[in-house]
């Protein structure tokens, strides 16, 4: 993983559990597998504890780890990393994927909530006309506040999705969901009531995008997609940029009949001249939805817990199966 990363991962307590159950050599962690330094430590290792920005686990780096049994990630995809070497190998792949849904999952709910309100229409209102009159006349101008009986979409039952859909459990809302992958019964058995993708966008007053990237899911909101939505609808993206179709929602936005929650974009990070900056209608955060700060910690936390685990010798529980990459993130 990157250098600087060790240290926001593991505090002192991990740390120490770290050291017990494992030789983990203390200081920066190694980014250069190829590098005369690493060699000896790749000789040795038996697990691999990795993160961002790992380099790639190819044929060759393996072949310099004969030791090598598991590789466990301390963050989310594996993709970037783990390659057919790795499996055919037959090294056990462990990710923090279901700890790094937690805050993703929380700042969906919370732009859900705050696309309900209308929050960043109403302030600019509040901040433009700077008007104390009381709740009335803000009634009156948002007539269609609040999320009571409004319909959320949820785009992809990942373990974010899922993570969504138990929140938004707890609001008095209807919860459409559409994931190809699941049959309608796993899909009920969550709460959410399974539905085409073109049935779910025109239907939804909010709509949450949790698929993974893939061939099939790339500019899924395209333009005629998009101008299904409804009027006063918001579209929120924590997933993958490329799942929306950047030059069509730019120009659905500039229309002002819909609004947009943008963690993730296509590029990622958008050049400074995009448009998106520049639209009112628009909340942009630069990709912040998942692990960061303190919460970085409940990754390393997991990732010691999986290497307790297999140094005791019990299964891992954040197993990853090749056979589902195709179709996860």
């Amino acid at each position: 993983m990157r250098p600087a990363l060790r240290p926001l991962l593991f505090d002192a307590d991990t740390e120490l559990r770290l050291a017990r159950a494992a030789a983990a050599e203390p200081g920066p962690a190694v980014d250069d597998l190829s590098s005369p330094a690493s060699a000896d430590r790749l000789a040795a290792a038996e697990v691999l504890v990795t993160g961002w920005d790992c380099p790639v686990l190819d044929a060759d780096v393996l072949r310099r780890a004969p030791r090598l049994r598991a590789v466990i990630h301390a963050a989310g995809s594996v993709k970037h990393h783990v390659t057919q070497a790795c499996w055919n190998r037959g090294l056990l792949v462990s990710s923090a994927v279901a700890e790094n849904a937690v805050p993703v999952a929380e700042y969906t709910l919370a732009m859900v909530i705050m696309s309900g309100k209308r929050l960043p229409a109403l302030e600019r209102a509040f901040r433009r006309d700077r008007d104390g009159r009381d709740w009335q006349h803000w009634t009156e101008s948002f007539p269609d506040l609040g999320l009571y009986r409004r319909t959320v979409g949820v785009v992809g039952c990942s373990r974010v999705g899922r993570r969504v859909i138990g929140l938004l459990r707890e609001l008095d809302v209807t919860v459409l969901v559409h994931d190809p992958y699941l049959p309608d019964s796993e899909l009920r058995a969550l709460g959410a009531i399974p539905t085409g993708l073109d049935e779910l966008v025109a239907a939804s007053d909010v709509v949450s995008l949790h698929a993974p990237a893939t061939e099939e899911t790339r500019h899924l909101m395209d333009r005629r997609r998009l101008a299904l939505l409804r009027d006063g609808a918001t579209l929120i993206n924590t997933a993958r940029g490329s799942l929306v179709d950047t030059e069509a929602l730019v120009a659905e936005l500039r229309t002002g009949r819909i609004d947009a929650v943008l963690d993730v974009t296509e590029p990622d990070p958008l050049p400074a001249d995009s448009p998106l900056f520049d639209l009112p209608n628009v909340t942009l955060t630069p990709h912040v939805a998942g692990s960061l700060g303190g919460e970085l910690h409940r990754m390393g936390a997991f990732a010691v817990a999986e290497l307790e685990r297999y140094a005791a010798g019990r299964p891992l529980v954040g197993l990853v199966h090749p056979e589902h990459l195709a179709s996860s993130a």
